[in-house]
């Protein structure tokens, strides 16, 4: 238990080292984030205004304070039943991003983390493989528009596979907090947010809509 503490601690304060403002003050884009239309302090806005090379810093970065945490965590995994102390061991970098203690608990909406922390659950990956599915599917096959509710999409049905997949364990309840984490932080969005659309294979909503009439 005192271990799972220390790196449910670590995880946190590793998520809340908010590198899209670090970056911006680098490349001297302080204000890139008020310019927004959301002000979130993450990786889209600082490819958006912030030029490629803040945002593929700001990118890396992220994925790996997700990363690290979990990935030596998992290095010697706990011995001990299905817990909500290990499942928060998992989503603590990314509720860190979230409510970083060091930005006034002001942050962004734990996309990039979310990769990280799955990827450091290595050699287990089909987690992080479900959720960059569900990414992909919910933007190249049943197109959702815009990202904003892409991303509903995809954090809940990549949950939902996973417990079909895996079933109650750790690392899925982990996920539940991380889903449950991440729709809060966007619901919270001051964002505007456009209508829902969905595309099946390139036909609109509206196609759709008009041949079942006929």
């Amino acid at each position: 238990m005192f271990r799972d503490l220390i790196y449910i601690c670590l995880g946190y304060l590793s998520g809340s080292i908010l590198y899209a403002r670090i970056f911006a003050g680098l490349f001297h884009r302080e204000n890139m984030f008020e310019q927004s239309r959301d002000h979130n302090p993450g990786t889209a806005n600082a490819f958006m205004y912030g030029g490629f090379w803040c945002g593929l810093l700001t990118l890396v970065f992220d994925v790996l304070k997700g990363f690290f945490p979990i990935y030596l965590f998992m290095l010697r995994p706990a011995e001990h039943p299905v817990s909500f102390l290990p499942a928060l061991v998992l989503a603590a970098p990314v509720i860190g991003h979230i409510l970083p203690v060091f930005y006034r608990f002001r942050g962004g909406k734990g996309i990039a983390v979310t990769f990280g922390c799955l990827l450091g659950l290595y050699p287990v990956l089909h987690p992080f493989f479900i959720l960059v599915f569900c990414f992909i599917f919910f933007s190249c096959i049943v197109k959702v528009t815009p990202h904003f509710h892409r991303t509903i999409f995809a954090y809940i049905f990549s949950f939902i596979i996973m417990f079909r997949e895996i079933g109650s364990s750790d690392i899925v309840l982990g996920f539940l907090a991380i889903t449950a984490a991440v729709l809060i932080r966007m619901s919270a969005s001051r964002e505007e947010r456009e209508k829902l659309g969905v595309k099946l294979f390139g036909c609109s909503n509206t196609f759709l809509r008009n041949r079942r009439r006929t």
